[in-house]
Formats: C-alpha cells, structure tokens, sequence
C-alpha cells in the first residue's frame, strides 16, 4: 500500500515595503540564498495593498518614514484590510522609540527591528513570524474543512430522516383500530422505524424497532428491517405469530453482517373479534396499554434478547385481553431516556404517569413531548422519539 507523500511546507513570503531602493536591495541579499523564503520588494508605499494581494505575504517588513503614507498609517491600513488583518508585520525602524514602538503595536504590528538588523535576527524573526502565520492558515482551512464536511453529513441525515419519514405510514381513523404517530428524529438521526398494517380482515400488525447507533447506516438497517415486515418478505415466517415474526428477523440480520448493529423492537397482533392481542419483543422497552374507564395501566414486557445478537434464537409471545376503548403506546428507548437539567435522569416511572395522565383538552403524544422539552430544557432530542398510539374500537 502506497503511503501518501507529506505535503512540501509553505514557503515564508517576504514583502518589504521601504522607499529606499538601497534598503531594498541590503534585504533581499540578506535573504536570497535563504532556502524556503521568497522575498518581493515595493518601493511605492501607496501601492503596497495591491503588491500584498498579488504575492500573498506570509511576513510583512515595512519602513515607518516613507512619502506619501506615514509607516503607522500603513500599519492601519493593512490591518483594516479582511485579507491581510493576521499577517505578521514587522516594523523596520531608524532608531528606538518606545512611544512610537508602543503606538506600532497598538495599532497591530507584531515586531519591530531597528535597520538595518544582523542578518541572522532577521532570518529568525522571518522564519518565526511566518510559521506562526502558516499555522494560522492551516488551522482555518482545516476547520472550514471540517465545517463542510459537517454540513455534508448534516445534509445527508436530513435527507435520510426525510426518506425513513417518507416510509412511515399515514395515521388512520377507520376500522377497529385508530392510529397515530409522533416521529421527531435527533440531530444524529437514531435508527427508529416503525409501521402498522392489515395482515388480513380480522388481524392488525403494529411495530417499533430501534437499530443502535446513530448515523446514515443504523437509518438503513432500520429501513431494511422494516420494509422486511412490512412486505412480509421473511420467508416461511407465519407474521400473526410474533415469537415466529422476531425469530426470523434474528436470521435475517445477524449483527456481523450488518457492521455489527443490532436492533429491538417491539411487535404485536390485535385480533378484532375476540379482542385478543398477541405481542413479543426483542430488548425493547415495555408498550404501555391503557384500559377504559380509569382501569390499571398494563405494561406489555418481554425478556427476548436483541435482534441479531445471537444466531438461533427463539422468542415467547405474550397475550392480553383489550377492551374496547383502550389505548396503546409503542415507543423507542428516546422517548424515555431524557437528561433534566439538574444531570440527572428522568425516571422511568414519571414518564409512565405523564403519558397515563395528559391534559384533558392535549394529544398525550404532544403532551409528552413539550413536557420532555419543558424539563430537559432543550428543543431538540439526543436520541429519535418515536410513539405510536392505537386506540382500539
């Protein structure tokens, strides 16, 4: 494998700025035979802005008494100026004058020699001004580096939350069961999905899988995994059975060929006709069932392992009754998991009680969510919040 070549480092580029040709000429064969230094010469004061645009110094050494622009107006000049406000300037001056030395720092300059110096400290003082400088550019192109490749993969996990949304299915008022969703992704975009459907006339499928990590790729095992279920693409998989339903998925996505991500989810059945609803689940939180009429809430827990963990497995289903006029919460790990602002965790069973008890005239998904903002003191979530809501006629 062939190792890149380390990039050449930048040359230190000399611009002089003095009226006097003699000067000039004493500067440049002080450092003309300095290797990695380039030296450029302007007689013409006024014309020094324009001499700096052309050769992009690294260093800037100018005379303080010239005709036309006083030296320290110049300094001004070039420190005004967005493209040359952080180029080292090094004052050349006639004599010490610390009240002129002063107002030359003052106003921006970074060093000041009296003329003509050794030739030694003037290659130093070159050579350090001009790393520092070099430095400074490399830092700023790194980090604009960094912010466009930020907003590239900004830009690429708002596209894919826009297309694992495009996959969610709308929310439903017809039939024994009323659905709605609430999907808010994070930043970082998790790799929740989650969908229901009619598996036939009397049986009605409902899911949430939760992929770990974060990124483009746990988005693409989350869209895979869910358009497996939805299409009932797991072969020789009976989908009212959801131990069968989990077992298969297990075989379908083992972690190692998946770069080692792994999922939960949660999955169930509603049978319409004897009320029956049959449901597994993979490491995935408890669903939360609420019954009419003030009844206790059920959680609907399962001890199956992760999805793709382990090769082989099989997975229990449970069962319970659902009365008319009760109500269902599927969520993901983000709904829960909120940091308050004191650095502690929000406990688990608060977060059951806010969604058991929502205001009379609010959705209990929005409820819940400008509740979640309200005590982490934050709009955005560090992980996907993903709920659904069945409500079962």
């Amino acid at each position: 494998m062939a190792i890149p070549a380390t990039p050449a480092p930048r040359a230190a580029t000399v611009l002089l700025v003095d009226d006097q040709p003699i000067i000039g000429e004493a500067v440049r064969r002080m450092l003309v035979d300095e290797p990695g230094i380039t030296f450029h010469y302007c007689k013409d004061a006024p014309a020094a802005l324009q001499k700096a645009a052309e050769v992009q110094p690294t260093v800037i050494l100018q005379d303080l008494v010239m005709p036309e622009i006083d030296g320290l107006s110049l300094v001004r000049q070039f420190r005004a100026d967005e493209r040359f406000r952080d180029v080292p300037i090094i004052v050349l001056s006639t004599k010490e004058e610390p009240a002129v030395k002063a107002e030359a720092f003052a106003l921006g300059a970074n060093d000041y020699i009296v003329k003509l110096p050794d030739r030694l400290e003037l290659i130093a003082r070159v050579r350090y001004h001009s790393r520092g400088y070099v430095a400074l550019l490399e830092r700023n192109e790194a980090f604009a580096a960094l912010q466009a490749s930020q907003q590239t993969l900004a830009n690429d996990l708002a596209t894919a939350a826009h297309y694992v949304r495009s996959l969610l299915p709308p929310p439903q008022e017809t039939g024994t069961v009323a659905a709605d969703w609430r999907f808010i992704p994070s930043e970082s975009l998790g790799g929740d999905a989650f969908g229901y459907h009619q598996l036939d006339a009397e049986h009605f499928a409902i899911y949430l899988l939760d992929v770990c990590g974060h990124g483009v790729g746990a988005a693409l095992l989350s869209v895979s995994a869910l358009n497996a279920i939805r299409s009932e693409a797991l072969p020789q998989t009976d989908f009212h059975d959801p131990g069968a339903v989990l077992a298969a998925l297990n075989r379908a996505f083992p972690m190692e060929r998946q770069n080692d991500m792994f999922f939960t989810i949660w999955y169930g059945v509603h049978h319409a006709p004897s009320g029956r609803l049959r449901w597994a689940g993979g490491g995935h939180p408890p669903a939360l069932l609420l019954g009419p009429d003030g009844a206790a809430p059920q959680l609907l827990d399962s001890d199956g392992p992760l999805i793709g963990a382990v090769d082989g497995l099989e997975f229990d289903s449970s069962e319970t009754q659902v009365a008319p006029g009760s109500r269902l919460f599927v969520y993901s790990d983000g709904a829960f998991e909120i940091g308050l602002t004191d650095g502690s965790m929000w406990p688990f069973k608060d977060f059951l009680a806010t969604l058991s008890s929502p205001p009379a005239t609010a959705n209990p998904m929005d409820a819940l969510v400008s509740h979640v903002r309200s005590i982490s003191g934050r709009d955005d979530f560090q992980d996907d919040f993903s709920m659904l809501e069945l409500k079962f006629r």
